[in-house]
């Protein structure tokens, strides 16, 4: 038999893994606090991607501060895919808002479900049961979100569209959704800014706990008009009765769009099956969380501010979803 060289040996092993590690590459989807939305939600599509047929390629979901963080695991490639909040999107491909740099290799996969604020107040503090409410506070202590998160970002926001001055009225507190939600319950804070899909698990803990000590507050027509000055992404969005423990009443409270994005650089063949094995595993994902109940092939482009990557764009069209021309690559 013809003889091999060791090096011949060790070169041929390396070709042999590179394929397979290029065939099975890990990704990364970077999701959100454990007490929210975007982890579960994540975590879910990563159990699609593992039970898939025919899909080269696995998927890992983990926990993060929210849609800030996960801006920077995509720039810096220690991330690929990451679900955060629409206005997000608008900032970092603009380089606006927070974000300093526009971060132009960002894509989108789909929009997700509607992310609802949540703005939490102790009763004893209510008089109008309105998002206004946070103005008559005098220094007392209130969860905004962790930092870097998307609550942080969009909390502060909404304070500044709307004129509540929390620099002054509010000592702000850096937490999470279910460390807020146990602080509110031990007294620590007086309420927490928990933007999610409903029903998100921090908010059913906390109404368990505390019941009608807690307020959920609303948002007027006016209100909503004055959050969109920059960009048109809240609409009203109505909590039904029942949606929380103890909750009796609608809420009417505000949404966003969520959106799915990953790197350009990701290759067109990975995403196009991303996207495929959202679309037609939906009926699943709709049963591990109520919020993606929301979500429909029909409104899968709405509230997307980022351009498509080349293979959601393949998938949109071999499904006849019109995609309008400021969602092609720029």
């Amino acid at each position: 038999m013809p003889r091999i060289s060791l090096s011949a040996i060790i070169c041929l092993s390396l070709i042999c893994c590179k394929e397979q590690s290029d065939s099975q590459r890990t990704y990364v989807l970077s999701t959100g606090t454990t007490g929210g939305t975007f982890y579960p939600v994540g975590v879910a599509l990563s159990t699609l991607v593992s039970a898939a047929e025919n899909i080269d390629f696995s998927l890992t979901a983990i926990s993060s501060a929210g849609s800030m963080e996960n801006i920077k695991l995509l720039r810096d490639d220690q991330a690929q895919f990451a679900l955060i909040l629409g206005i997000f999107g608008a900032w970092a491909y603009d380089g606006s808002g927070p974000i300093i740099n526009p971060q132009t290799n960002l894509r989108s996969v789909s929009a997700m479900w509607p992310n609802v604020e949540h703005f939490v107040l102790k009763s004893e503090l209510v008089t109008s049961g309105t998002i206004q409410d946070l103005k008559n506070l005098d220094g007392e202590r209130y969860s905004i979100g962790m930092r870097n998160s998307g609550a942080e970002f969009t909390g502060f926001y909404i304070f500044d569209a709307l004129g509540i001055n929390w620099s002054e009225r509010l000592s702000v507190a850096y937490m999470g959704y279910g460390p807020s939600a146990n602080a509110l319950q031990d007294g620590n804070i007086v309420g927490m800014n928990v933007p999610a899909g409903p029903p998100v698990t921090a908010i059913t803990r906390a109404y368990a706990l505390l019941g009608e000590d807690m307020t959920i507050l609303d948002f007027t027509d006016e209100e909503i008009k004055s959050l969109n000055y920059e960009f048109p992404l809240w609409e009203s969005y109505e909590l039904a009765p029942e949606t929380y423990p103890t909750q009796a009443e609608t809420i009417n409270t505000v949404a966003s769009p969520n959106i799915l994005i990953v790197r350009e650089d990701v290759p067109e063949t990975i995403v196009y099956d991303m996207t495929k094995m959202l679309w037609e595993n939906l009926a699943t994902l709709q049963e591990i969380h109520r919020a993606t109940k929301s979500m429909s092939l029909d409104t899968a482009l709405s509230g997307v501010s980022l351009p498509l990557h080349p293979g959601a764009r393949r998938y949109y069209e071999e499904q006849g979803v019109v995609i309008p021309e400021y969602l092609h690559s720029r």
